[in-house]
């Protein structure tokens, strides 16, 4: 190859996105990031030009803006293709994913690797708005997120300790039948409104069937706490 070429697949990407991605601003927040920390930029592209695709085929970084968004390498070798996938992998690119939260609520979560794919495994809801409701409605009890500034309540488990478990989906998609939940939530459509007479304890969590869905994204797009080997007993 000659040096020129060369040189210029160590500086330069094209990435292809489709608009709803671009539109939800999220490649404006990370891109410039991963510009200043490799001097590798990136030009956003046609699909035919493109070094590097985000779309729905290949391996799932994220979840957002109603889809689970793949990354597919279309020229193997490319240097600045490789730059960016790597920095897309790395916690440095995760956490600023997951930092782009343009009214103090992230609206992308990053897909563990291992983890199961939202989509792949037919969940249907949006993993960002799950996170989003997680915050606003779960979080005064549970951790919902790693680096989310909230502590929870420590004898409660979090999110991701609750996805460890074997039946986690059953626990999260009927969460609001399980003690002590039904005290206090309501599901609209589902569950029946508190009587007037007989307020909830607290301040109630009043959902809706897509809240459901997307919370059940969400944790779907979580990677299962490590909690180590089954106790032994001697």
């Amino acid at each position: 190859m000659p040096f020129t070429a060369a040189a210029e697949e160590a500086r330069l990407v094209r990435l292809h996105a489709p608009k709803v991605l671009e539109d939800s601003g999220l490649l404006r927040h990370i891109l410039p990031r991963f510009t200043l920390k490799t001097q590798v930029k990136v030009e956003l592209v046609g699909l035919d030009a493109a070094d590097l695709i985000l779309g729905a085929e290949g391996e799932a970084l994220f979840a957002g803006a109603g889809a689970t968004w793949h990354m597919q390498r279309m020229r193997q070798g490319h240097q600045g293709a490789d730059k960016l996938a790597g920095w897309l992998r790395s916690e440095v690119g995760r956490r600023a994913i997951r930092g782009f939260a343009p009214e103090g609520v992230s609206l992308f979560a990053v897909v563990e690797a291992g983890s199961a794919d939202p989509v792949s495994e037919g969940t249907a809801g949006d993993a960002a708005l799950g996170l989003e409701v997680a915050q606003a409605e779960c979080s005064r009890c549970h951790v919902v997120a790693e680096g989310a500034g909230i502590a929870g309540i420590g004898s409660t488990p979090s999110f991701r300790v609750l996805r460890s478990l074997a039946d986690w989906e059953e626990r999260f998609a009927a969460f609001y039948a399980l003690n002590p939940h039904p005290a206090f939530t309501v599901v609209e459509e589902v569950t029946e409104p508190f009587p007037e007479d007989r307020p909830p304890p607290v301040y109630p969590v009043t959902l809706t069937l897509e809240d459901l869905e997307a919370l059940l994204a969400y944790a779907a797009a979580l990677a299962p706490a490590d909690l180590g080997a089954p106790l032994q007993h001697q």
